[in-house]
């Protein structure tokens, strides 16, 4: 199954919804970080719920950052979406490893407490920023705690990633459902019944059920409407160039270092792992471009 997202409404626009399936851009993130099975979960689902989240936002010039600082052995993330379905991200120790928890992966104890902010940058002077605390480190119950309290939008999270004997992602996906304000008590506790429903995401998915029928059997009886679908993907916009912005921004004593030392550098890209190589020549060109 491709990666896509499908948005949709229900109960007369008293509620809005997104389900996505993101299984093979969380196995390129895998492969592109090395990522551990925790610290593959943990990225899977802060990029499947960040690709749906820049998904909401109307502008091909907004984007969205999600970061979460934490006291967890990961020690953090931080994941990139914009309003066309790409998405990239990473984990500050990709090696982490813990014992499963209950029989699944420990998730939330790879993160510990911490704080989880949203960066919202759509061409205003200053970039939006809701911030909240963990409540379980577990991302999905995370992000519905950051709308209900920053956002003050009553939501419904659910997000998973399943891993193969092999340590592959086997599918990954999530949904987030959303009450407008005017949505009626019932709606409300009619969702809150569709929900039962659902065991878990990857349950779902594993049995190979699509984002539609996903969002079919949590609005299904309230009157869905599917109003578009988009792809979603793992990508970054590194180039050499952009990542010679970095190597100007240590400064002119710094770069005149590196030239000293005789030796090419090799600078890698945070989000995809990217790594660029920069001959003495090429680092005496930037020298002469650096301001300071």
């Amino acid at each position: 199954m491709k990666d896509y997202i499908v948005r949709a409404t229900a109960g007369n626009t008293q509620i809005r919804a997104f389900a996505a399936v993101t299984t093979n851009l969380v196995e390129e993130a895998r492969v592109h970080h090395q990522t551990s099975p925790v610290a593959t979960a943990a990225l899977g689902r802060l990029l499947t719920g960040g690709v749906m989240m820049g998904s909401m936002m109307k502008n091909d010039t907004d984007m969205l950052t999600i970061q979460i600082k934490c006291s967890g052995d990961i020690e953090g993330l931080t994941v990139t979406a914009d309003s066309q379905g790409n998405v990239k991200g990473y984990v500050f120790n990709p090696d982490v490893m813990l014992p499963p928890k209950n029989g699944k992966l420990d998730v939330g104890g790879a993160l510990g407490i911490g704080v989880l902010s949203v960066i919202k940058d759509i061409g205003l002077k200053e970039p939006y920023v809701g911030q909240t605390i963990l409540v379980s480190g577990e991302i999905a119950e995370d992000l519905t705690y950051y709308f209900a309290n920053s956002e003050q939008v009553p939501s419904s999270v659910g997000l998973g990633v399943l891993m193969g004997k092999d340590n592959t992602v086997a599918c990954a996906g999530g949904f987030i459902i959303q009450m407008m304000p005017f949505a009626k008590e019932e709606t409300i506790s009619q969702i809150e019944e569709n929900l039962k429903n659902i065991t878990s995401v990857t349950d779902h998915l594993k049995k190979g059920e699509t984002p539609e029928q996903i969002l079919e059997i949590l609005l299904g009886n309230l009157g869905l409407e599917i109003t578009s679908t988009m792809p979603a993907k793992f990508y970054c916009n590194c180039s050499k160039e952009r990542v010679e912005k970095a190597v100007i921004s240590v400064g002119k004593k710094e770069i005149q270092d590196m030239i000293d030392d005789g030796q090419d550098i090799e600078v890698k890209c945070h989000f995809c792992n990217t790594a660029y190589k920069y001959s003495v020549e090429e680092l005496k060109d930037i020298l002469k471009r650096c301001k300071r």
